[in-house]
């Protein structure tokens, strides 16, 4: 009698409580944010944050394969003023999504970094899996005979095209505007390096993704500084995705959870003092003096070395320890081979959203005009005092030793 009793009470109370969830559930469905836009109308769809990155899309694409668990929807209510910005702050701990949703109120720009994050975390997959022998990688089950950076190139793209508010696009890869079927008005042009240092995936050093978000349709005749948002994705020992968007202050770190999920993990608002240098294109040192100098004043002060051969990985650092520099220069018979628009204008853009400088020599190369779309130039990416440093040592001044506003909040 005694355990027919105790069985009707755990009836009872499992029927307690799934009617419990079942109400929460509805009242986080309701402090859900809706979506104005045709475009991005499936947004608020409960099954996945990712509704152009469907298991039917997936199917149908020889590139996506199976998909990868996508993380829940965000239950964060969003407190709006009269002129509908947002007013919640972001937190450590936050899902991209709910970070996304509490930072700008633009949904368009709310979707493509999303679909960018999920490009970047199949990326991530198809770069830890491949198998790769001389230029091709093929994975475990021999479906893919694409250079592993061809495969990024391409699954940026499709990113880009399932979003809906991409416009142009243009990679590294492939250096002429794509179509992708955006809006002008409220849509958004991307440039991006699908796997930069594609060339040390072989010997596992960690690469990564580079892109730049500019509005409207144009990736020429604009500048770094126009840019509304910029981000990395590093695939190393731990996958991360780092972004900034231009009316949110630092640069923030999203981590790639075991189960599928982006998690806030640190925001950059400092790039402090530091002895910690990583020197690109160390061969100019033989015929540009200055340059040679410079590297000397680093050895002689005792600074770390840090140097991947790896653009991403070195800046990244930058931008985890607050401190350092990176340096990539020209000399007479060691041209740039660094791409503004692809590269060194969206990685200046978190340099600086996270408080550090930047320099061609003479200026920020968020204020560089982008005249073409393979417009290459020497870059340095660190502290102000560095980049003083820099630019003292190589061309005898340095703007920021003057009144000029300086940074991305200039």
């Amino acid at each position: 009698m005694i355990f027919f009793l105790l069985s009707i009470l755990k009836i009872l109370n499992l029927i307690i409580i799934m009617e419990t969830s079942v109400t929460c559930c509805a009242r986080t469905a309701a402090l859900l944010p809706n979506v104005s836009s045709q475009h991005s109308t499936t947004l608020a769809a409960p099954r996945s944050i990712f509704p152009s990155f469907s298991s039917r899309s997936l199917k149908s694409s020889s590139i996506f394969g199976e998909s990868l668990r996508v993380a829940p929807k965000s239950s964060i209510k969003v407190s709006r003023t009269k002129n509908s910005s947002l007013v919640t702050k972001c937190e450590i701990g936050d899902s991209l999504e709910e970070f996304l949703t509490k930072s700008t109120s633009d949904k368009g720009l709310i979707r493509l970094m999303m679909c960018m994050g999920e490009a970047i975390r199949t990326i991530a997959f198809k770069v830890r899996t491949a198998s790769c022998g001389g230029t091709a990688c093929v994975n475990s089950f021999g479906d893919e005979q694409l250079a592993v950076d061809m495969l990024a190139d391409k699954l940026l793209f499709e990113a880009l095209g399932y979003s809906h508010f991409c416009k142009y696009a243009c990679s590294e890869e492939v250096p002429e505007l794509q179509d992708m079927g955006g809006p002008v008005e409220g849509g958004f042009s991307v440039a991006f390096d699908p796997l930069d240092g594609s060339s040390i995936v072989d010997t596992n050093f960690t690469v990564g993704t580079i892109f730049g978000v500019w509005p409207g349709d144009k990736l020429t005749g604009i500048t770094g500084r126009d840019q509304v948002a910029a981000a990395m994705g590093i695939y190393g020992p731990r996958t991360t995705y780092v972004l900034a968007l231009k009316d949110v202050p630092g640069t923030h770190e999203f981590l790639l959870l075991d189960e599928g999920k982006w998690q806030h993990v640190k925001d950059t608002t400092e790039i402090g003092e530091g002895k910690m240098f990583s020197p690109g294109n160390l061969r100019a040192t033989f015929d540009n003096p200055d340059y040679a100098k410079l590297i000397d004043y680093y050895v002689k002060e005792k600074y770390t070395l840090r140097y991947t051969g790896g653009m991403v990985p070195d800046v990244n650092q930058i931008i985890v320890k607050e401190k350092g520099i990176f340096t990539n220069v020209i000399s007479p018979t060691t041209k740039a081979k660094l791409r503004l628009l692809f590269e060194v204008a969206p990685l200046g853009f978190l340099i600086e959203k996270a408080g550090g400088y930047s320099s061609d020599g003479n200026q920020s190369v968020l204020d560089r005009v982008v005249v073409n779309l393979d417009d290459r130039t020497q870059v340095a990416y660190g502290s102000k005092n560095e980049i003083i440093r820099f630019e003292e040592t190589l061309y005898g001044s340095s703007r920021l030793k003057s009144a000029e506003a300086v940074g991305a909040a200039a």
